[in-house]
């Protein structure tokens, strides 16, 4: 017997769906859309957004002190994410076709689009660059994580948890051996999304 956390998943996803079509009813009403990754903006809204736009020598003199004494913190990030970023690559490039788990694509989780905002400084649009890079691979990761853990593991935690991934549904309820039984080592359901 399946639960009813299935249904309020699906409801989830639905509500996912509507958020999507409002994003699209705001590049609307923003003038721009997107051309194969690329954001195009219409020249009035390229123009008013320039108006917002923080001079380089004003922003780096206006700079608090905790955000100059945090960027290093911050940025000595990237040295370990480039190392996961490997880590991930071989990790997936092995272990998946050892089990014929499909290939996660990292351009489906890349998206550098911030730097079409005119209103960013050249500083602001690095720092956006690189949240963006850190971001979309912890993404990725996460689908490489679940397609490992769906394969092994499938099975939802016993109790809520602060976040659900999007495939969560196809594993089996943490009380339920016989539905674990009929998703163990399954690799039917990543064709399914």
């Amino acid at each position: 017997m399946h639960s009813k956390i299935n249904e309020i998943l699906k409801e989830i996803e639905k509500k996912k769906k509507e958020l999507i079509k409002e994003y699209e009813e705001l590049m609307k009403t923003y003038s721009f859309y997107i051309d194969w990754k690329k954001v195009i903006f219409s020249k009035k809204t390229r123009q008013y957004n320039k108006n917002f736009k923080q001079w380089l020598f004003k922003y780096i003199f206006n700079a608090k002190i905790r955000h100059l004494l945090s960027a290093p913190f911050i940025y000595a990030v990237a040295i370990p994410s480039f190392i996961l970023d490997i880590f991930l690559f071989v990790y997936m490039h092995v272990a998946f076709r050892l089990y014929w788990i499909p290939i996660v694509k990292r351009s489906d989780y890349i998206i550098f689009d911030r730097k079409y905002l005119d209103y960013l400084n050249i500083i602001q649009k690095v720092n956006c660059l690189y949240c963006s890079r850190v971001n979309w691979l912890f993404s990725y990761a996460v689908e490489i994580a679940w397609r490992t853990e769906k394969y092994w593991c499938p099975i939802k935690a016993s109790r809520d948890i602060r976040w659900w991934h999007k495939r969560q549904k196809h594993f089996a309820d943490y009380w339920d051996p016989e539905w674990f039984k009929e998703c163990f080592n399954k690799n039917d359901i990543f064709y399914k999304d």
